[in-house]
């Protein structure tokens, strides 16, 4: 979780309106970087986590009186590290644990690793890679990496697996403890052994991206800090498999660059929604679509995964230069494939909206309530308010009405609950 700013005492003598905006972007920004060096460092997840928590409410104390230094990352990272230390020495453990992780190579006595190596150049995605450990679970590899590397909290998590928070937590308390027992060590794999890990690895990736692109809760709908993470790490994955990464890795870096190509002209300026079909196409970061479209008709040359069938179809959107010269007919087709390939209950609502835009809303409406039947996404907002949608285009306004108030039931983020309930009013008869 952010550091409490309630701790902090008043008449400092820096602005506390600087202290606070730097503590914030250092925390976003850097939280990933910080918590893998700690855990390069100590070799335990637990203590690295909490002396990252540490180090951000020190400096929510000192920097009002001392001022922010002038490398605040750098500033977090020793005091945490000195805060690790610490806490291990407190626990009678520190020496013992250096001693047995040097000596079996867990963690290393130099800040980075030998260029001769071989290791991944890059704190984060050994990081990645050590949570994504075959020994782990599945259903706990994705939810600890995502808590420590994006530093998602357990209700971001859950969301983003459709499974209740407390059982999250528990995944994640029991992945902490799995690492700890089985004494998995913070390593890299070699590469003929990153294989096993892949799946695992572009799932964070995604999800991390995801988060950013459409945050759980907050003012704002996207979080740009964890968009670049994920295209940053996408990219250092796509390049350590290079001359010829998988499909999926280079579906993947194209799916995310596709989709924050649009970024810029999915809110107004007073962070509400524009959906796809209004967006100002000459928003759209044109670089980034170029770099993409190369890379999607790579992996569907070769073997496409259910990354590169989603990148098809987001390519389709950004190759049309209006939304009426959008190919629905052929976002269908590839949403044909992809349920074949990896049926959902949000890949099958999905091509439900693309059915709608072939056929109607009276097709895709009877798609969703088969959907809505099975139980499968009662807590998902979005199922609701697609619902609620083709209610609207096909004049059911009081039943339109109840859906989306379902909706602003289970909507968490600020700019998706505005949306919504400017829909309402327009459905809302007792409204008028």
């Amino acid at each position: 979780m952010a550091p409490d700013r309630h701790r902090v005492q008043k008449n400092y003598n820096f602005p506390m309106s600087s202290v606070h905006a730097t503590i914030d972007a250092v925390y976003r920004n850097d939280w990933s970087r910080i918590v893998a060096a700690l855990i390069r460092q100590t070799g335990d997840f637990d203590v690295a986590e909490e002396a990252a928590q540490e180090a951000f409410a020190a400096a929510i104390h000192d920097w009002p009186v001392s001022g922010i230094p002038d490398s605040p990352r750098a500033w977090i990272i020793q005091t945490a590290r000195h805060k690790a230390i610490d806490r291990v020495r407190r626990q009678a453990r520190f020496d013992e644990i250096v001693k047995e992780q040097v000596a079996t190579g867990s963690i290393r006595t130099s800040d980075e690793p030998a260029p001769e190596s071989g290791d991944i150049p890059d704190d984060r995605l050994r990081l990645m890679f050590t949570c994504c450990h075959p020994a782990l679970a599945p259903d706990v590899q994705v939810p600890l990496t995502l808590r420590m590397l994006g530093g998602l909290e357990t209700n971001e998590i859950a969301r983003a697996f459709l499974t209740p928070v407390p059982t999250m937590a528990q995944r994640i308390v029991r992945a902490k403890r799995k690492i700890r027992d089985a004494a998995i060590p913070y390593i890299v794999p070699e590469l003929e052994d990153m294989p096993s890990r892949l799946d695992a690895v572009l799932t964070v990736i995604y999800l991390v991206f995801n988060e950013g692109y459409s945050a759980t809760s907050g003012e704002s709908l996207v979080r740009t800090d964890l968009c670049a993470e994920a295209i940053r790490l996408a990219r250092l994955v796509n390049a350590l498999l290079t001359p010829l990464p998988p499909a999926e890795v280079v579906g993947l870096l194209a799916l995310m660059l596709l989709h924050d190509a649009r970024r810029a002209a999915r809110l107004d300026e007073a962070g509400d929604i524009i959906l796809l079909e209004d967006q100002d196409r000459s928003h759209w970061d044109q670089e980034k679509i170029a770099e993409a479209l190369p890379l999607v008709d790579n992996a569907l040359r070769r073997d496409p995964g259910p990354y590169a069938l989603q990148a098809a179809i987001a390519s389709v959107h950004c190759r049309a230069t209006r939304a009426q010269d959008t190919d629905w007919r052929r976002i269908l087709e590839l949403y044909d494939v992809l349920e074949n390939m990896q049926p959902s209950p949000v890949v099958a609502l999905n091509r439900a909206v693309a059915v709608a835009m072939v056929a109607g809303p009276t097709p895709a409406l009877a798609l969703i309530d088969e959907l809505a039947a099975s139980g499968a996404l009662d807590g998902y907002h979005l199922l609701h308010a697609t619902r609620a949608d083709m209610l609207r285009r096909l004049g059911a306004k009081a039943e339109a009405a109840a859906a989306y108030r379902q909706a602003l039931e289970l909507v968490t983020n600020d700019s998706e609950r505005r949306f919504l309930e400017r829909r309402l009013r327009e459905v809302d008869r007792r409204d008028k």
